[in-house]
């Protein structure tokens, strides 16, 4: 038996944040992070919406990217002390993740974030609260998906919370809050929904609920991620709408070895002064797993069908999963992000010396492949790695080169 879960409601396109007003409660909490969302006037009408509804808001503000554990525990005890039975949160993947980790901590006061790591082990939700996520990037999906990253510092580990209680009940999703995005992140969460879409479609999970979401989703960030990048918001729109089609098929279908690695490398280096951005992360990371994945005739498969329908030719799968390689590393280079770690600059832009000391990577190799391997989402990759095949595959994806095993 299988299942397929996504939030009861979905609303989309321009104006579609205006149903918060529609909410039946009596206290809602907004959980936002740096500043844009303020500063593009968003977060006061939201606010202004919920109070439309006829509830009294508190406002939690300030998350961060790749949000902490401690985080976490703080606004949670926020949420305690003012009692909301609407928790709503508003911006990039970094905001509704935290939110959906206090959301658990706010209805299990006695839960700690150890049991929120274990996997589909979060004990019935709702019993205080609602959940209503609004996105401002295209790229986590994650009003819509079960999932949640947290990173804990101490460490230097980002740890997904999965389970299908943490599904939103309510997602907005309205491409003009995604206007606001600066280029840089354009890049790197449109990869991000990429790699989510390819994962989906080769994973052991995947189904014929999730495949069409997964196919779709590709043939849309094929054709509007670059434009979207340069300034077309048109583009940008559909992106809004990719994004999302892709995170109902990888909430469903589950992800890969690309997500894994992603993890566990991107707080591993934060001593040196930078993190390795998930999206980055994952478009340098997705072109050496296709090559390792497509050692399971399977997945070759797969891939070879992800290449018809973005009409790539090749002649077999061979041919085909070559093409894709080439495509995606030639998409990297039109969003300006590096091919790997060893040329990953701290500003997350290619560079000859990246910020990554090579031994230092060395040193910490063993340990981050046997965290990755150890990942929630290694177990419905097409290709389990050993120990050994794990850190020769990080290896390919510091020094970029190929992955012939």
């Amino acid at each position: 038996m299988a299942r397929f879960t996504l939030p009861r409601d979905i609303y989309f396109g321009k104006g579609s944040l205006e149903n918060l007003k529609n909410l039946k409660g009596t206290k809602a909490v907004i959980c936002v992070g740096g500043g844009s969302m303020k500063r593009f006037g968003f977060l006061d009408r939201a606010k202004a919406y919920l109070e439309e509804a006829g509830m009294e808001v508190a406002i939690i503000e300030g998350i961060e990217s790749d949000p902490s554990v401690e985080t976490v525990m703080k606004g949670a005890q926020t949420m305690l002390e003012f009692g909301p039975d609407w928790i709503v949160a508003i911006g990039g993947g970094s905001p509704i993740d935290a939110a959906k980790a206090m959301w658990i901590k706010y209805e299990y006061p006695e839960c700690t974030f150890e049991d929120m790591c274990k996997v589909f082990g979060i004990p019935e939700l709702r019993r205080k609260a609602h959940f209503v996520a609004v996105s401002s990037t295209s790229g986590t999906a994650t009003e819509v998906t079960a999932f949640s990253i947290i990173t804990d510092y101490e460490k230097g580990i980002k740890y997904p919370i999965a389970d299908f209680e943490i599904t939103p009940d309510v997602a907005i999703v309205d491409p003009e809050l995604a206007e606001t995005m600066p280029k840089k992140l354009v890049a790197h969460t449109g990869m991000d929904a990429m790699t989510h879409a390819v994962e989906a479609y080769v994973s052991t999970a995947n189904s014929d609920y999730t495949d069409p979401l997964a196919i779709h989703a590709i043939e849309m960030i094929m054709k509007d991620l670059v434009p979207s990048y340069n300034g077309d918001m048109e583009a940008r729109d559909r992106m809004h709408n990719a994004q999302c089609l892709a995170g109902m098929a990888f909430s469903n279908a589950l992800l890969g070895i690309v997500h894994s690695m992603a993890h566990k490398t991107g707080a591993a280096f934060a001593d040196y002064g930078a993190h390795i951005i998930h999206g980055a992360a994952n478009a340098m990371y997705l072109p050496k797993v296709i090559a390792f994945n497509a050692k399971d005739p399977v997945a070759k498969k797969r891939y070879g069908v992800i290449v018809d329908y973005m009409g790539l030719g090749g002649a077999n799968d061979d041919e085909k999963v070559a093409l894709l390689i080439k495509f995606l590393r030639d998409m990297n280079d039109q969003l300006n992000i590096p091919h790997c770690i060893g040329h990953y600059g701290a500003d997350s832009y290619p560079t000859e010396q990246g910020f990554v000391p090579e031994k230092v990577f060395l040193e910490r190799l063993p340990e981050i492949a046997k965290n990755a391997i150890g990942d929630a989402c290694t177990g419905s990759n097409p290709r389990q790695p050993s120990q050994e095949e794990m850190e020769k595959l990080l290896k390919c994806c510091y020094y970029d080169t190929e992955v012939d095993f």
